[in-house]
């Protein structure tokens, strides 16, 4: 008995220390099962979909929509394999649509909002198990087989001792490597690049060519690939958007951060209305399948009067560590927040920072500092003056406080 005692006490130990170990961080990897979360900006305000997690096929697909304000949406799913499709709708706060999938593999989820129309590509992934975690199961197995057995033999023997151990070490080990082994492939997922993608190309354009102030304008940026030429149509889903497009006006007086829609194969385009004339600055983040991220940036000119503009906010008095900034250097920047803070993008906070003259823009998140405020840490290239913005969500409302900061040597 007692040597029952000891081998579970070991196991014990060894489920603590397997807990205790942080796993490898896999960031913008949308997991088999999972849901997935992508944020369209549509004329009618910002929709986050979200498109269920399956563990098997045939299945009904569930699709939900979040906003703040009231949405319906036309949704119809197309398997790229054998064009098979499925529709539905689904509004804000209703119950999700239900879309039939039959297979794994790519599909296309058309989603329509008034005149405006969105094509997101995905996968349908359903996840498999790895080799090593049946080897991990059977040894746990065999070492509680052998445990209850010594148990109800009221005894231990050396052999029964010996097995149980070794089988209880070899699960051990298989679960404390098991965040470092490579994970199984899900079925459906795409075959893995033997090398890196190349960087995108990225144009912008408007139409009109020439927008006015106070009119809707359309703004278009169209992706090539930077080896072949061919349009870039396998953008990741990061931070809940394939893209993320902020547009500022030259002074930093306007700012607009925007999800823009896919409208054909490598092309991105959004829904904008401007107050001021002059030149505007664009920058697109996004990131390619199994690539890393970059940043296109472009300018387009806006003509005509200046107009009202409701989305002015009042300055933000960050709080900054040190507070006279050194290029180079970490900067921690705690911005008080009104209201309780909902999560946007998958994050508490988000902050841009562009300097005066727009050749550097930094995106970073933030994260909550106490019930009323968000902490940011970043690090500036160059001295100089800055303009921020914080973004939260608070009440079911989007916030955006401006401040500039100056940065010494």
């Amino acid at each position: 008995m007692k040597a029952i005692n000891g081998a579970m006490r070991l196991l014990a130990v060894a489920w603590l220390v397997v807990l205790s170990l942080p796993a490898p961080a896999r960031a913008h990897v949308v997991q088999a099962g999972a849901d997935l979360r992508v944020t369209q900006t549509f004329e009618t305000g910002e929709v986050t979909l979200v498109i269920a997690g399956l563990s098997q096929v045939p299945a009904a697909l569930r699709v939900a929509a979040e906003a703040a304000d009231p949405a319906s949406l036309q949704l119809e799913l197309r398997s790229l394999t054998d064009g098979s499709r499925s529709s539905g709708s689904a509004s804000v706060g209703q119950d999700p649509a239900a879309l039939w999938v039959t297979h794994t593999g790519p599909h296309e989820l058309r989603v329509r909002v008034g005149d405006e129309v969105s094509m997101i590509p995905f996968r349908v992934l359903v996840p498999e198990s790895a080799p090593w975690t049946m080897v991990m199961d059977g040894a746990f197995l065999v070492t509680g087989l052998l445990l209850v057995g010594g148990v109800l033999a009221k005894s231990m023997s050396r052999l029964l001792m010996s097995g149980a151990s070794a089988a209880g070490a070899v699960a051990v080990t298989v679960m404390l490597l098991g965040p470092y082994l490579p994970p199984a492939q899900p079925e459906g997922s795409a075959p893995q690049a033997e090398s890196g993608r190349p960087y995108a190309q990225g144009s912008f354009s408007t139409q009109p060519a020439r927008p006015v102030t106070g009119a809707e304008f359309t703004l278009i940026l169209r992706l090539a690939d930077g080896a072949t030429g061919r349009p870039v149509d396998d953008l990741a889903v990061h931070h809940e958007a394939p893209a993320h497009l902020v547009v500022t006006s030259e002074n930093g007086v306007i700012f607009r951060h925007v999800h823009p829609l896919r409208t054909a194969p490598g092309v991105l385009a959004v829904r904008l209305s401007l107050p001021y004339p002059g030149r505007y600055l664009a920058y697109a983040e996004i990131e390619r399948q199994q690539s890393g991220g970059q940043l296109l940036t472009g300018a387009f000119e806006v003509s005509g009067t200046a107009q009202p503009d409701a989305s002015v906010q009042e300055v933000a008095m960050p709080s900054l560590t040190p507070p006279a900034p050194v290029a180079g250097s970490p900067v921690t920047i705690e911005v008080a927040t009104e209201g309780q803070i909902q999560l946007w993008l998958g994050m508490p906070g988000h902050m841009v920072v562009r300097s005066r003259d727009g050749a550097h823009l930094a995106h970073a998140h933030g994260t909550a500092a106490g019930p009323s405020a968000l902490r940011f840490t970043l690090t500036l290239p160059e001295p100089g003056r800055y303009l921020a913005w914080v973004q939260y969500a608070a009440g079911g409302r989007l916030l955006t406080r401006p401040f500039t900061m100056e940065v010494d040597r």
